[in-house]
């Protein structure tokens, strides 16, 4: 269960519960292992009479893969007789690594990327914080560039094993 969706005060029909659960089968097409719940992009669904809409957050402003995301929303919706359908993009509040599940970190490491390890960003985060390997487990790692396969993520090394690997940046 999302934990946007546990934070939400509300009994939920059963309805809800089914719109809830076709959205945790929507991946993310850039980490296609998270779900959009295991990001925590997902941040209301709302209906009224037969219109739905679910307000999503990027993780980065301009994220190119938003878009692709509506679409995919849309579709597994409409797949499920969901027919009046608005997708609303909200930028704030900002989108944080915090709203992150605990299952979504645990299998962006399984896939090969280091999750978020801070709560806070300044300049320096990337030097000051001990990123784990997601291959050997060391925390001799380094950080080789702030920018990796994607905007979010940073490039690392391990000093250990010696494979190069991304890190979800945290903000």
């Amino acid at each position: 269960m999302n934990q946007m969706k546990q934070n939400i005060a509300h009994t939920y029909s059963d309805e809800e519960e089914k719109i809830w659960n076709i959205l945790s089968s929507v991946t993310d097409p850039e980490i296609p292992v998270l779900s959009v719940l295991d990001l925590g992009i997902v941040r209301d669904v709302k209906m009224q009479d037969d219109r739905m809409e679910v307000i999503i957050t990027p993780t980065y402003s301009g994220c190119p893969a938003m878009d692709f995301i509506g679409m995919n929303i849309r579709k597994a919706l409409s797949d499920n007789g969901f027919t009046n359908i608005k997708i609303t993009h909200q930028l704030s509040p900002a989108w944080t690594t915090d709203w992150m599940t605990d299952e979504g970190k645990d299998k962006l490491k399984a896939y090969g990327i280091a999750p978020p390890v801070a709560k806070t960003f300044d300049k320096n985060y990337l030097e000051n914080i001990n990123v784990e390997c997601p291959h050997c487990h060391s925390i001799n790692t380094k950080v080789i560039s702030e920018f990796g396969s994607t905007a979010c993520k940073a490039l690392y090394k391990c000093n250990d094993c010696g494979e190069p690997f991304d890190y979800f940046k945290c903000h």
